[in-house]
């Protein structure tokens, strides 16, 4: 069993805390479909199919027999872009796991998020989770298969994806705010400090109780059927993700996701439930949905 990441460290009273939601996200990675689906998806091995290399077939020849076997090259390293990591557990969990859950090691982690104080969280929780899996690399020694996690990019304040080159991202990961609310809170702008009204440094000031309560609002505050912002991104699938790319959206029972579903497909995607939380009244509370084309 994979461990998870450490949050010990996060502001909880301005970051999103991690919960059966963040959790699930975990188990759906580490179950056996899926870490097989990702090891196809983006091959390692000289000898595995990949997407988009034609093989070269070559025979070997001894003494009693001939074998012959499909030679192809590895895929490129894939980038893995989680939207709104909050504490970090999720984007931490895939960067010192990636050799088991890709089957590969050299794989490219990023997070963004609006939240200035969880980008700072995500850093932490990434750079904790890779020195504990550096460490159990090492203690591996001789003996032990392991091998070393992922490339941390880094996590940078932004509006979704609006930051990163079309046709980028190979894995993108949302965990929306997926309530249904009245509105959409307003994300909050630098506040003025003085008579001045020179602006204060975003990064370093104290904030304020309507700044703390707008943030965690941001991370459940879903709008109309809790579907908003997840909107946004499901219309920004085809312009963010590479011709393999695949997306993994986590949607609540009051999103209505097999009228999503329904959706993604009518416009050219593949979209499955690939992990849920269990049925609750006849409904399956949480689901994470996986998006992709053939």
């Amino acid at each position: 069993m994979l461990p998870t990441p450490s949050t010990t460290h996060v502001p909880y009273a301005r970051v999103y805390e991690p919960a059966e939601d963040s959790f699930l996200l975990l188990d759906t990675f580490a179950s056996p479909s899926e870490t097989a689906f990702l090891s196809a998806r983006f091959p390692s091995s000289s000898f595995t199919a990949t997407l988009n290399s034609p093989p070269t077939t070559t025979t070997t020849i001894t003494a009693t027999t001939a074998t012959t076997r499909t030679e192809t090259p590895a895929s490129p390293t894939p980038l893995i872009l989680e939207l709104g990591p909050g504490s970090g557990v999720v984007l931490a969990f895939l960067a010192a796991h990636a050799p088991a859950l890709f089957g590969r090691p050299d794989v490219l982690t990023l997070g963004i998020d609006v939240n200035r104080f969880a980008c700072a969280a995500t850093r932490e929780t990434v750079r904790r989770a890779v020195a504990e899996a550096e460490a159990a690399d090492a203690g591996a020694g001789e003996g032990g298969a392991a091998a070393a996690p992922a490339w941390f990019l880094g996590a940078v304040r932004g509006d979704l994806a609006g930051c990163v080159r079309a046709g980028a991202v190979d894995v993108l990961v949302f965990n929306p705010p997926y309530v249904p609310t009245p509105e959409l809170p307003a994300v909050p702008v630098a506040v003025v400090d003085g008579e001045e009204g020179a602006a204060r440094d975003t990064t370093t000031m104290k904030p304020t109780f309507a700044e703390d309560s707008a943030l965690l609002a941001l991370s459940y505050a879903g709008g109309r059927d809790g579907m908003e912002v997840t909107e946004r991104v499901m219309a920004a699938l085809p312009a963010v993700l590479s011709a393999r790319g695949v997306a993994y959206l986590l949607l609540c029972a009051q999103n209505r996701p097999d009228e999503v579903k329904a959706r993604l497909r009518g416009e050219g995607w593949r979209a499955e439930t690939v992990g849920t939380s269990g049925r609750q009244a006849g409904w399956e509370k949480l689901q994470i949905v996986r998006i992709w084309r053939d």
